[in-house]
């Protein structure tokens, strides 16, 4: 997570929070004003105890990340009771994400006093009858639900006997949480966060204020709830579609230690001793960070050569010239070589997380690049790896199979650009491809990479609308709309899944609500084969005209012109929008080079 200091700050958050106390949220809060560029989220809370500031807590955690928070914080104890009522200000607010934190000794006081019989049974109607709630939200909002697990007492009036008990009472709360963990395994909408989990970072001495506890039913302390405000963030990025895709690299002193062209390959600190654990623990987490889809980059101002000799032949060295999709090895400024990395990857600089150890060079990336997201690395390398551990930014709500292999997906497009620098014309380019586009119908199995997709795609999207899987479900089975995805190969890999079209199906013609390529397959025209996939959908079912939509935004300029060069007719312009028109009447050319397969 990141921080705001300062008045100078406020326009670059590029800190890790841990130190403002909760009366500094609360007096915060009230001076924000929203600003035109920011995005919205809509957050509740809901409790069985006192939760007073984590809810402006949010809101200014929110608002360092450029988000702007409307909050609802469900009255005192009545979170069943707001559930319940489909008139409660609950529904009315509709709410984004909805946050259930739950006390286990307030739910279940009562199962002090029974036997094991009694506790098992009570525990099950307990469950029960918390799932009846959540089932009921599910019913009434399509908003993400996120259920706090129910925290595990240190105390136990069995004393050391407690777990020789077949069901006693730690063991009850542990199975109600696996009860609630299996429920939301295949629930797009459910989320559980780990309370217990916290608990143990935070240190349970520090999770409750004794005296608030008592004088105010505040069974978190205000640090905690600060903390846990933190934590939240990890589902805000992915509502708000600003989860990060890309880690740019310093290589001294950040990957390893010292300087390389000082020390050399064999006495760089690196390796499981001493000063070389830290950065061996730090790679592993960027490794893991590799392997779930997120790329890796290369800044550093270096000799080529002998980085890549560390890379092959240093013991230790764990990421390898493979693991990076774009390397920048040189001698320009940091500022130069993080733009062009944006570039070369076709993503947005507000993408980006820079990682550099030394503070001049995170400096000019705040000052040059304020879209890039900048780490400031702690001076002891042995807080390396927690940084990457404390990073909000790379959650989604999802992990698709083209989300674990983006990485391996960056590192194929470099072979395709050595390719396309030895061909003359772009056709030949595309024919040594051997490009594979395969058209399929939103089904279970995609829906959520259809969804992440319209979440994601920011530079050929025509219309930049946002949808959640429940959205993409409710879409794919109604006989109003077609929605249809395209996966892509060629010689050099799997692309995956990186294009869908919504379709609005009326009478006389057919509107295109939205349809969006990736970024990774745009300059191979198969935006124009999915195109004339959909017009000659539209013909065999007797549609006259085919209408598009364009809604500019500050990213989708490279999609303005695609239905003019593409022979549509601009039938209505405003300020919000561009209306397009097709006759289908009309025939439709595209490349014929492809090999095209339909998995309708």
């Amino acid at each position: 997570m990141e921080k705001i200091n300062s008045s100078k700050e406020k326009e670059q958050p590029n800190k890790l929070i841990n130190e403002n106390n909760l009366s500094y949220y609360i007096n915060e809060s009230k001076k924000l004003i929203k600003k035109k560029s920011m995005k919205d989220v809509k957050l509740a809370f809901l409790s069985n105890f006192t939760i007073n500031g984590l809810a402006e807590t949010m809101k200014v955690l929110c608002f360092e990340q450029r988000i702007y928070a409307e909050t609802y914080a469900v009255p005192y104890n009545q979170y069943a009771q707001e559930i319940l009522n489909k008139s409660s200000k609950l529904y009315d607010f509709n709410s984004d994400i909805i946050f259930i934190l739950l006390d286990s000794e307030q739910l279940l006081d009562s199962m002090y006093k029974m036997d094991e019989k009694q506790r098992e049974k009570y525990t099950k109607e307990k469950f029960d009858e918390l799932r009846g709630l959540i089932n009921i939200l599910k019913e009434n909002t399509n908003a993400k639900i996120v259920f706090n697990t129910l925290l595990v007492p240190l105390y136990s009036s069995r004393g050391i006997i407690e777990n020789k008990q077949k069901f006693g009472l730690k063991k009850s709360i542990h199975r109600f949480n696996e009860m609630f963990e299996s429920l939301s395994i295949d629930d797009s909408q459910l989320f559980i966060f780990d309370f217990n989990s916290f608990c143990s970072k935070m240190g349970y001495e520090n999770l409750v204020d004794r005296k608030m506890y008592y004088l105010g039913d505040m069974r978190i302390s205000p640090m905690a709830l600060v903390n846990i405000g933190i934590e939240y963030m990890a589902y805000i990025f992915p509502l708000t579609s600003s989860t990060k895709k890309c880690v740019i690299l310093d290589l001294d002193n950040t990957l390893w230690g010292g300087i390389l062209g000082e020390e050399g390959t064999e006495n760089i600190k690196l390796g499981p001793e001493k000063d070389g654990k830290p950065f061996l623990d730090f790679q592993k987490r960027l490794l893991e960070l590799f392997e779930r889809g997120i790329i890796l980059a290369i800044n550093s101002k270096n000799n080529y050569n002998d980085v890549i000799e560390v890379m092959k032949k240093h013991k230790y060295m764990l990421l390898k010239e493979n693991n990076f999709a774009c390397i920048k090895i040189n001698w320009k400024d940091k500022v130069t070589n993080t733009r062009e990395i944006a570039k070369e990857l076709n993503i947005g600089l507000d993408s980006l997380v820079f990682l550099d150890d030394d503070k001049t060079n995170r400096e000019l990336i705040k000052k040059f690049i304020p879209e890039v997201m900048v780490v400031d690395l702690p001076e002891d390398p042995s807080l390396y790896p927690k940084v990457i551990e404390d990073l909000k930014v790379f959650n989604t709500f999802t992990i698709t199979g083209e989300d674990l292999n983006r990485g391996k997906m960056y590192v194929s497009q470099k072979k395709r650009g050595e390719l396309k620098l030895k061909v003359k014309d772009l056709e030949s380019f595309l024919k040594q491809l051997g490009i594979k586009v395969n058209i399929s119908s939103a089904k279970k199995s995609n829906i959520s990479r259809i969804a992440q997709l319209t979440q994601k795609t920011n530079q050929f999207n025509l219309t930049t609308r946002r949808y959640q899987d429940a959205d993409i479900k409710k879409f794919s089975e109604s006989k109003e709309y077609i929605v249809k995805c395209i996966d892509v190969e060629d010689k050099f890999g799997d692309y995956g899944i990186t294009g869908i079209a919504i379709v609005k199906k009326n009478k006389e013609d057919w509107l295109v609500d939205s349809f969006l390529l990736s970024c990774r397959i745009l300059g191979k025209e198969i935006e124009k084969v999915f195109l004339g996939f959909i017009i000659e959908e539209a013909k065999k079912e007797g549609i006259k005209k085919l209408i598009g939509e364009f809604i500019s935004t500050k990213k989708n300029s490279l999609a303005k012109d695609f239905y003019k060069s593409n022979k549509f007719e601009l039938g209505k312009k405003t300020n919000e929008k561009e209306i397009w028109n097709f006759d289908l009447k009309n025939k439709y050319d595209y490349p014929k080079f492809f090999i095209i397969t339909k998995d309708i």
